[in-house]
């Protein structure tokens, strides 16, 4: 689906939203908007009839509009999570931060070479540390170079070292630019088995969690990184600790009913 006809059905589908908003508001043409729903189109006067007082009532309350956009949008992500969650919560063995029993699960796609991830690799440890019930779950998502790609398989060679946390951190932590030599400094920094991290760079089994997350993503609709996943919703970028701790609330309330 290219750009236009996304736009194109998202306009049709918040026109609809507006509809049904109007309608509650409006109500002597609810009725026909329900039998068309329910026994074809309404006929041409009475859907043009309603078409009118639907446009005229968006034009007067056009702050509805982004609104609906993102109820949409939340439906639509809440679709796609429900057909993947399983997967995205579970997470490779040793890549999770925070409480492993928590109530809500954070997961973060990342890639080690994007500085907009270094912003929001702190505010993800803020939100640990102010929230003793949230779970993350990191999934590496090298998508800039090959470098990233490199970093993301020594990273995954830490968490089958027990190290993860302190190669993670290290690697947004400390200076510099992703690269060869910087990753396996820090390798031999955070107390990994140099020579055994060195032959993962190829292992198989992590070259397959790497494009296991990758398809994640596709499936996500992610396109860049750092991108976040919390109860039904999607967050795209650097959002801020704020916005995070706030879709963490959101998503323990939905659980809680």
């Amino acid at each position: 689906m290219n750009v236009r006809t996304m736009l194109e059905t998202r306009v049709r589908a918040i026109w609809a939203m507006a509809a049904v908003v109007a309608a509650g508001l409006g109500g002597f043409f609810l009725v026909p908007a329900a039998a068309g729903a329910a026994g074809g189109a309404a006929p041409a006067p009475e859907r043009a009839a309603i078409e009118k007082i639907v446009r005229e009532y968006i034009l007067s309350h056009p702050e509805i509009l982004p609104e609906a956009m993102q109820r949409l949008e939340d439906r639509q992500n809440a679709r796609l999570l429900s057909a993947n969650r399983s997967i995205l919560e579970a997470g490779f063995p040793g890549t999770t931060a925070g409480n492993p029993t928590g109530d809500v699960t954070l997961v973060v796609f990342f890639d080690y070479a994007c500085p907009y991830c270094r912003k929001g690799h702190a505010d993800v440890k803020q939100l640990v540390a102010s929230d003793p019930g949230v779970r993350i779950v990191y999934r590496d998502f090298p998508v800039l170079s090959p470098a990233s790609e490199e970093a993301a398989m020594a990273s995954l060679s830490a968490a089958t070292q027990g190290r993860y946390r302190a190669f993670h951190d290290a690697m947004f932590d400390s200076p510099g630019k992703v690269g060869h030599d910087r990753t396996l400094g820090l390798v031999g920094a955070t107390g990994l088995d140099v020579a055994r991290t060195t032959s993962d760079l190829t292992a198989p089994a992590l070259k397959a969690e790497v494009a296991r997350n990758l398809a994640l993503g596709r499936a996500l609709g992610l396109t860049g990184t750092p991108s976040y996943i919390v109860g039904d919703r999607i967050l795209s970028g650097a959002v801020g600790f704020d916005r995070l701790k706030e879709a963490v609330d959101a998503a323990r309330a939905a659980r809680q009913g």
